[in-house]
């Protein structure tokens, strides 16, 4: 393992979450691909017969943060607490994923459970490696009811859509048939 000075995470744990503040209020996730080596992959498992993997800089900003964010502006993703270990380079980070719309009673919809990223630093204020986890049964639960309660952007509508036209959208894969293993 190589290490890193515990100072040098921090920061790029800071400028992670500063930058991801900034692509939310632009509902553009695109530019935080900028904070990735070329060569990172990217993914997550998706229930048990998906899972979405990018390859590349330029895949992670074109499928994991342009196509695979259309239709999740108006989300928050605060991050409530991060995991660092300075030997390995790994960074675990929990968050919340919150939309702007609210319930009758005021509330926010909101995922319930847990939600992270597993990052791998690369150096050079870059991650290397993503690995998205979260609750996917309270993901549905949530997306169901904003579809009975008509909450759903009309961004998330057409992404809905586009998941059920049945054709595989580029960096979905079978599990297990990913060109890059989860782990």
């Amino acid at each position: 393992m190589t290490g890193y000075e515990r100072a040098e995470l921090d920061e790029m744990v800071q400028r992670w979450v500063d930058e991801n503040k900034r692509c939310e209020k632009l509902g553009d996730w695109k530019p935080l691909a900028d904070m990735y080596t070329e060569d990172a992959t990217y993914g997550w498992n998706y229930g048990p017969t998906q899972e979405f993997m990018a390859v590349g800089r330029e895949e992670i900003r074109e499928l994991a943060l342009g196509q695979e964010m259309m239709g999740l502006e108006g989300w928050e993703y605060p991050y409530q607490q991060f995991v660092i270990d300075e030997r390995s380079g790994d960074v675990i980070g929990f968050w919340k994923q919150t939309n702007e719309r609210t319930r009758e009673d005021g509330s926010h919809f909101q995922v319930e459970g847990i939600g992270g990223s597993w990052f791998r630093y690369g150096g050079d204020f870059q991650w290397s490696w993503q690995r998205d986890f979260f609750d996917f049964g309270n993901v549905s639960a949530l997306f169901l009811e904003m579809i009975q309660k008509n909450a759903l952007s009309d961004g998330m509508q057409k992404r809905i859509q586009r998941s059920m036209s049945g054709k595989r959208l580029p960096g979905w894969y079978k599990t297990g048939g990913s060109p890059v293993s989860l782990w």
